[in-house]
């Protein structure tokens, strides 16, 4: 065979390898296996996420109020014309960020999560206390694979 077919055959297989590689690791990663990821925490306990998850912080909604409420005034008339103002300067965006917050409470609530942070799959599988996403989509999926 002449070196320049050799050469052509081996970008091939980096070409296959290239392709192929990625295609199987993303059949294979936890991700894949899950198809409604919900993480809930808190500011307090950080979590690492595989990206495209629903991300839950039970205090967002207090540090959204602690920070339209910081610094009032006394008078509470004042103090309420203050508020007024922070909530139309932050506009549909800060609207939007108090309704998730919210949401987020009440969900997390309906879901029965009693530690965080907790990492929940299609509404049904939880993993308790593992920062690491990733990881406990794989424990749930490895449980998922032994209860048929």
């Amino acid at each position: 065979m002449p070196a320049s077919s050799s050469r052509f055959a081996s970008g091939w297989r980096t070409l296959g390898l290239a392709v192929a590689l990625p295609a199987s690791l993303a059949v294979f990663s936890p991700a894949s296996f899950a198809a409604d990821v919900v993480i809930i925490t808190d500011s307090r306990h950080p979590v690492r996420t595989m990206g495209g998850e629903q991300l839950i912080e039970l205090d967002q909604a207090s540090r959204l109020e602690a920070e339209l409420s910081a610094d009032l005034p006394a008078d509470p008339e004042r103090a309420a014309s203050v508020v007024r103002q922070r909530l139309n300067h932050g506009g549909t965006d800060l609207q939007r960020r108090i309704g998730t917050a919210y949401q987020g409470l009440t969900d997390a609530w309906s879901l029965g999560v009693t530690t965080i942070p907790a990492v929940v799959v299609d509404q049904r599988y939880v993993v308790y206390g593992e920062p690491d996403v990733a990881r406990a989509v794989s424990r749930i999926e490895q449980h998922r694979r032994t209860q048929p």
